[in-house]
């Protein structure tokens, strides 16, 4: 196959890149549906990652910029894993993955995409999505729409 085509990325690949932090413009908006966030805690956000590496990727987001896990303050951990335990609960109920895949990309190296604000990923998984599309087109294959996802996740969080 010579070309796969993506005709919904353009949006992304033509607008200007916004100055400053991404999170740091998603906690200060109101506007959670525009920005994906599923829900808000004290010190953390649930948001949709608008380009998932499967269905039902989303990322708990830390408020304020955070480095790493030592820079946590006071009760700052309990909460980051709450909020990822009900992740985990709410993708189970929907998508029901044989896996999920949890973790953090902290520092340039790691693969951060956006440095110095700590989130962590939250991945459902399923036997055999890693194929063909994956290993050798570099290319991934997410069966929803995330406005989609973003619905189903949000009425699952509200039930969990």
């Amino acid at each position: 196959m010579d070309r796969l085509y993506a005709p919904w990325r353009a949006a992304y690949f033509m607008t200007e890149a916004e100055d400053g932090c991404l999170f740091c413009r998603m906690v200060s908006s109101r506007d959670d549906r525009t920005h994906l966030i599923l829900e808000r805690g004290a010190a953390w956000f649930v948001v949709i990652n608008r380009y998932p590496y499967t269905t039902g990727h989303v990322m708990v987001v830390c408020n304020r910029h955070v480095e790493k896990l030592g820079d946590f303050r006071g009760d700052e951990g309990v909460e980051m894993v709450g909020l990822l335990a009900r992740c985990e609960r709410a993708i189970a109920k929907v998508y029901a993955p044989d896996g999920i895949n949890v973790g953090a990309n902290m520092g340039r190296s790691a693969g951060a995409g956006v440095l110095g604000h700590f989130h962590m990923h939250v991945v459902p998984r399923w036997q055999g999505d890693t194929n063909f599309m994956s290993s050798i087109g570099e290319t991934r294959v997410v069966s929803e729409d995330v406005n989609d996802t973003y619905e189903r996740l949000r009425r699952a969080l509200g039930e969990v």
